[in-house]
Order: C-alpha cells, then sequence, then structure tokens
C-alpha cells in the first residue's frame, strides 16, 4: 500500500473535514474494505467506516462503494469524514442552547456571538461541544475522539445558524456536503466604505499568515493559500460603511473577513483584520464619538450567518433555515442608518 495522504482542513477551513486517500498494493488479496481500511488506518472504527460508506462518503475509483465491497490490486480509496478531535475529559455543561431545529438526526442553533465552537487550548469550558454533550446524552461515546457533532464552525464572536450532527451516519453525510459544497451558506455583514459595485465575487486564494499564526490571509499566487470563493450583494449604503450579504461557495477560517479586508473593506470593529478602527469618515471629533459609540453598541466584529440550506441525511429533502439578526448588530445598523440619513439631510439643506 502506498503511503496514506491525508489532507486535513482544520488548519484553514471551517469545514472540519478531511480526505484520506490510499492506493492498494498490487498482491493484496480481496479483503473488505472495512476491514481493510481499520488495519491501515490509525484512529478511525469500522462503524466510522461503514457510516461513511452509508453516506456515499467511501470511493473506489472515483465510484462510491459499499462497506462490504472487497479491495483489489491497484484500486486508489477516497474517504471523507469528519476530522478527529480528542474530546477524552471534556465534560457536559448546562449552557442554554437557541434550537431553530432538532430530530433523530441532527440539531440546528443560533449560536450567540462569544461561544467558541470546539474546546481548544485556552477553551476547555463553555464552548457548544460541552453544551452539546450535556443536552444530547451519549453523543461523542464511540466516536473515535471525533468532535461529537461538529461538522462546521464559526468564529467565536460570529453569530448565526449552525447545523449539528447527532449520528455517526449524519456525521458523515454533512460532512459530504461542506466538503462537495452543495449546502447553501449566506452571512450579512456590515463592512468599512463604500463598495465601488452593487454585487461581485471575490476568488483569493486564503492559507495562513506564516508571520501571524492567528491571522490568514489572501495570496495572489495561485500556488499558495487554498480556492476561495465568496459572492457578495450590496443590500443598504450608509455613506462609510456598507451593509452586504455573503453566499460562501468555500469556507476557508475568516473566509470573508479576509476576502473584505483584502478589497479595502474590512467587516467592522473586526480586531483582527482593521476593522476596529476608523476606516473611512471624516476627522471631526462628533464623528469620532459616534463612531466609538458603535463599536461599544456591538463590541465584535459585525458579522452573521443569516441562513443555511442542507439535504437532510434520513429524508434527502432539502431544508433551508434562517437567523433573524442579533439585537447588537440591528442596533449598530439602525445606529448607522440614523446617521447616514442626518448627513443626507445635512447636505440638503446646505445646498
Amino acid at each position: 500500500m502506498k503511503d496514506i495522504e491525508s489532507e486535513e482542513l482544520e488548519i484553514d477551513s471551517d469545514e472540519l473535514v478531511r480526505e484520506i486517500n490510499l492506493e492498494i498494493d498490487k498482491g493484496q488479496e480481496p479483503t473488505r474494505i472495512d476491514k481493510y481500511l481499520v488495519s491501515h488506518v490509525e484512529r478511525i472504527s469500522r462503524s466510522k467506516f461503514q457510516a461513511a460508506a452509508d453516506s456515499g462518503s467511501l470511493l473506489v475509483n472515483d465510484k462510491p462503494v459499499k462497506s462490504s465491497y472487497k479491495v483489489s490490486p491497484l484500486d486508489k480509496i477516497k474517504v471523507i469524514l469528519p476530522l478527529p478531535f480528542g474530546h477524552e475529559g471534556i465534560k457536559p455543561e448546562d449552557i442554554p442552547l437557541n434550537i431553530v431545529h432538532e430530530d433523530n438526526d441532527m440539531l440546528i442553533i443560533n449560536k450567540p456571538a462569544g461561544m467558541v465552537v470546539h474546546p481548544g487550548v485556552g477553551n476547555y469550558k463553555g464552548t457548544l461541544v460541552n453544551a452539546l454533550l450535556f443536552h444530547i446524552k451519549n453523543l461523542g461515546k464511540g466516536q473515535d475522539a471525533m468532535k461529537p457533532g461538529i461538522v462546521h464552525r464559526l468564529d467565536k464572536d460570529t453569530s448565526g445558524i449552525m447545523v449539528l450532527a447527532k449520528t455517526d451516519f449524519s456525521m458523515a453525510y454533512l460532512a459530504k456536503q461542506f466538503f462537495d459544497k452543495t449546502n447553501h451558506r449566506k452571512y450579512i455583514a456590515l463592512v468599512w466604505g463604500d463598495l465601488d459595485a452593487n454585487e461581485g465575487t471575490i476568488n483569493k486564494n486564503i492559507g495562513r499568515d506564516k508571520f501571524e499564526r492567528k491571522r490568514m490571509k489572501t495570496f495572489e499566487d495561485d500556488f499558495e493559500g487554498k480556492p476561495s470563493i465568496t459572492h457578495y450583494k450590496v443590500l443598504e449604503r450608509f455613506g462609510y460603511c456598507t451593509l452586504v450579504e455573503c453566499v460562501l461557495e468555500t469556507g476557508r477560517t475568516h473566509q470573508i473577513r479576509v476576502h473584505m479586508a483584502s478589497m479595502g473593506h474590512p467587516v467592522f470593529n473586526d480586531d483582527r483584520y482593521g476593522g476596529n478602527v476608523i476606516v473611512k469618515g471624516t476627522v471631526f471629533s462628533k464623528y469620532k464619538q459616534f463612531v466609538e459609540n458603535c463599536f461599544k453598541v456591538c463590541p465584535r466584529q459585525a458579522l452573521h450567518a443569516k441562513e443555511l440550506g442542507i439535504e437532510h441525511p434520513e429524508t434527502k429533502k432539502w431544508m433551508s433555515f434562517d437567523s433573524e439578526l442579533p439585537e447588537d448588530m440591528t442596533t449598530l445598523i439602525e445606529k448607522w442608518r440614523a446617521y447616514s440619513k442626518g448627513r443626507l439631510l445635512e447636505f440638503e439643506e446646505t445646498n
């Protein structure tokens, strides 16, 4: 067997999915593919590979196969799985969840700003995973150290709609949708500046900044970073700020924040990409005070996951979910709307 190539997308993707590729040796005897994979891939159980097969995420020579398929010499295997994650020792916590929809297969929630999705260095308590382990009994048990239920994520200070899996099969099925980019995700953002076009597409590779590991950046060279595509549309203009909707074609870490900043329009109050200072406007102290008040009203990046569309793992029906803008963003938008109207009235009175 050739060396396993495992592309893990957690570092630069919000789609917590990985792809495992193998090629069978010439002398390999016919063997059930699930048994073969268990003996050649560490930390993944047979039931996980079976769930992948059931969801269409186990392919041989680019065609989906069942777990009973027997491998042949030179077969090329591809498996799409949720990214592994050690959750041993993470304790369930009684943290309220804003549940939009729940059934036997999945959970749709409206994540508040300030909540970390999964535990990591410095964040072992108060995360969405802690809340899930309390809300759904036995979630994560026997899941071979996978993120229990998590197939995608939102940044800590981004609010909005998320889907969470409740079974192995659902995790595999939803993970494949994120990998294949067959779902729908729309965000609402307030960004600095007045965009030139009413709509457009940002197609710039995104990768981790080598000098600042907590930041992502765009690359002009196609050989660096990973393909990243954001479609945007102007909803309302406020002169010095613009309300936009963004539809993701890909799902890289900080994608909207990085793409908008690369155009000179960082998300309002985004402290990582330059949106937490006055980017556009006047030098008058009254304006500065207005912006400072806006920062206090919405003390985080003004970004919200508004819509999510997915195919249900069991029924195969398309389901769409919508999340209303939280109070901090609606108040922020109203303040900018009022300020913009006030500027317009001043202009009309002086002309």
